[in-house]
């Protein structure tokens, strides 16, 4: 029969030979401290990272800054929305309820949203638009709203005050606003001109 704690033996010793270490029962002092081989640290990070990203439930350490997701800002709370809705409609001389219906319908007050295309934040601004605003971060809802709030003012500017129109190119662009001289014949932006406007209302909008 095989003698089984031979064979261990027989692999404990091996493991001894290839990683320096003292084998079991020697009478040899472990090191006080050694060199880690070259590329350790990085293949424990790596390791941790995999196991992260296989169960995010493992008591890990979470992501460094440069983790994914570790720039994202935490929910912001409907007061402090309210807040920067009423100064910049004060700032920007936009109605509050009208800065309040766009936040509603684009993002469902979600600081940390992301549409299909690539808008960001509480108002959904695409990334061209949020530079040509001087937003540098689109998520941070203090330079979200007040970009979004210049923008819509710039709008309202542009179609004579015609919240409808303003609205109507908030979802589709001003250049399609002005192509048809009306609200663009697209079902997703006749659907969010009315869904706007009915927030309008709701949120007690002094008339269109």
């Amino acid at each position: 029969m095989m003698d089984v704690f031979a064979e261990i033996s027989a692999v404990q010793n091996r493991i001894a030979e290839i990683t320096g270490a003292p084998a079991p029962g020697s009478a040899q002092p472990m090191p006080v401290a050694s060199a880690a081989p070259a590329g350790g640290p990085r293949f424990a990070n790596a390791l941790a990272s995999a196991l992260r990203s296989a169960n995010p439930d493992v008591g890990l350490p979470p992501a460094g800054p440069d983790g994914p997701g570790s720039g994202a800002p935490a929910p912001v709370p409907p007061e402090q929305i309210d807040a920067l809705v009423e100064q910049n409609a004060a700032t920007w001389q936009v109605e509050p309820a009208l800065l309040k219906a766009v936040i509603a319908n684009e993002s469902g007050f979600d600081a940390n949203a992301t549409s299909k295309v690539g808008a960001q934040g509480l108002m959904q601004l695409m990334p061209e638009t949020a530079a040509s605003l001087g937003v540098r971060d689109a998520y941070d809802p203090v330079q979200n709203v007040a970009g979004g709030a210049r923008y819509l003012r710039g709008l309202l500017d542009r179609f004579g005050g015609d919240k409808r129109l303003a609205v109507a190119a908030y979802n589709a662009g001003p250049e399609a606003v002005e192509k048809y001289g009306d609200v663009p014949p697209y079902a997703e932006t006749r659907s969010y001109v009315q869904n706007v406007l009915a927030s309008y209302d709701k949120y007690g909008g002094s008339g269109r």
